[in-house]
């Protein structure tokens, strides 16, 4: 059975080192850079057991209990439609601003189940640890969080040229029982709320970094594993009047230091072997997974931000203007881009390993949202902050001046508009300013930017995994379809 919020809650009074502002963090679910998004992830464990959503949000298992959808393995297009359903509950819950939800990882494990024979190497086979991983993953609903980016030191040269051997993570020992590894991930995005971390890299290796390929799973709790959070926005906001986006979904980031951090057999996927390395990624669907749930994630925050947008635009009293329309219209359009997109995806799916098999979203739009995407975010936010006006600034400190018999009638008489008292749009206004201006909104614009990597990866990503050939017959066609001497008098 899936857990419950509480007992999400309660699991994470596991002792895990987690450093912020110069201090240890003795409960994270009590420190108030932490307490109200955990509750927010909470209140997404709990959906799972309300009647309506159980079978969008859950799945039986072959053992008659039911794991959360994420894991499932889609065999059909239906499977990830369903999929996608699900994704979708959960993002409207958090207005798309959790990206990395329990069900992100969860389905990227279940694209590594979907071709376990890629974690076969030449000298490690990681696919019965694949299989039990998800298998383990499934029936225990505990949540993944992932560290797979190299800390930026020296991008010019390789892990094995670094000036120090253990800047990046690598194995420092083997043991009978298993593997002993030091170094550092960044931008670990509510890894400090997982219950255990996928450690691994996207970066492609030469063979010298051998001792660098490795994928595995540790607990958080892990002795050894430490974390050295960023300024947290959840901790920086006045109240939910004021920022009710940051107060409750700063899912925050992280260093993660791993300092001899001891990691058994049976939680290596992936052991000195950087063929398998990087195919873990893109031979098996657990990329396009991650793009299947981000894609359905960034349109469920389009439709967010549009709302905004419409709400803005009634409450200035210039919805029925034609150039307020004009603009609405635009975010309407980009917002459905994102939607064709998802769907799109969905419909021209791609099976795994031949007929019969598991399926997996369309490999070349995958990587085509990637594209769009990010580019789209920024304009999006743009279009209403021209909507909006100075409204975003002219807003009061806090809910305390609409308290404070004093400014009440002052606010009262010059923050108002027809049929919008001050009220309603100053906490209209504040909800806007934290998705658009504030410390908060800032982060995720650049979040958007670079969340499944740098635009020259997934870029590129395009050319590789699309039918150019298709494309250049096609042009070639035209080109063969006329002649040089058939323009001769």
């Amino acid at each position: 059975m899936t857990r419950t919020g509480s007992e999400y809650i309660e699991s994470l009074r596991d002792g895990r080192e987690v450093w912020y502002d110069g201090e240890r963090v003795k409960d994270i679910t009590v420190h108030p850079a932490f307490h109200n998004t955990i509750r927010s992830i909470a209140g997404l464990y709990d959906r799972t057991h309300e009647p309506d959503l159980r079978d969008v949000l859950t799945v039986r298992a072959p053992d008659g209990g039911r794991v959360l959808r994420a894991y499932q393995v889609p065999m059909t297009r239906m499977d990830l439609v369903a999929k996608r359903v699900a994704f979708k509950a959960w993002a409207e819950a958090s207005f798309g601003f959790l990206g990395r939800s329990p069900d992100y990882m969860a389905t990227a494990i279940s694209g590594f189940a979907a071709a376990p024979h890629v974690f076969t190497g030449a000298t490690f086979d990681g696919a019965p640890n694949v299989l039990d991983f998800h298998a383990r993953m499934a029936r225990n609903d505990l949540f993944e969080a992932h560290t797979l980016v190299n800390p930026q030191i020296d991008r010019t040269k390789t892990p094995s040229q670094q000036e120090e051997d253990d800047l990046y993570l690598r194995v420092v020992r083997e043991r009978d029982d298993g593997i002993v590894v030091r170094g550092a991930k960044m931008v670990g995005t509510g890894a400090v709320f997982g219950d255990e971390i996928l450690v691994g890299t996207t970066q492609r290796l030469a063979p010298a970094d051998a001792d660098y390929a490795l994928s595995f799973s540790v607990p958080v709790s892990s002795p050894g594993v430490k974390f050295v959070s960023r300024a947290s926005y959840e901790d920086k906001a006045r109240s939910v009047f004021d920022y009710p986006l940051a107060s409750r979904f700063d899912e925050n980031d992280a260093l993660v230091v791993y300092d001899n951090v001891f990691v058994p057999w049976e939680n290596v996927l992936v052991y000195r072997d950087v063929d398998v390395c990087n195919s873990q990624w893109w031979k098996t669907p657990a990329f396009v997974n991650f793009v299947h749930h981000g894609a359905t994630r960034l349109w469920t925050k389009f439709e967010f931000l549009t709302g905004i947008a419409l709400l803005i635009a009634k409450a200035n009293n210039t919805a029925k203007l034609p150039p307020v329309q004009a603009q609405i219209g635009k975010l309407m359009g980009w917002l459905n881009t994102m939607r064709s997109m998802v769907l799109a995806l969905e419909a021209a799916c791609e099976t795994v390993d031949g007929p019969g098999g598991p399926v997996q979203p369309n490999k070349e739009i995958s990587c085509a949202q990637l594209a769009v995407g990010p580019e789209l975010y920024p304009q999006v936010l743009n279009e209403i902050k021209l909507l909006a006006g100075g409204g975003l600034i002219q807003l009061p400190a806090s809910f305390q001046d609409l308290l404070n018999p004093e400014t009440v009638p002052l606010l009262r008489k010059y923050i108002r508009s027809p049929g919008c008292p001050t009220e309603e749009r100053v906490k209209l206004f504040k909800l806007a300013w934290d998705a658009l201006g504030s410390e908060f909104a800032g982060r995720h614009e650049h979040y958007e930017r670079f969340y499944h990597g740098a635009p020259h990866v997934y870029l590129s990503a395009i050319v590789r995994e699309g039918d150019t050939d298709a494309y250049e017959r096609l042009a070639q066609t035209c080109l063969d379809g006329y002649e040089l001497h058939e323009e001769a008098p």
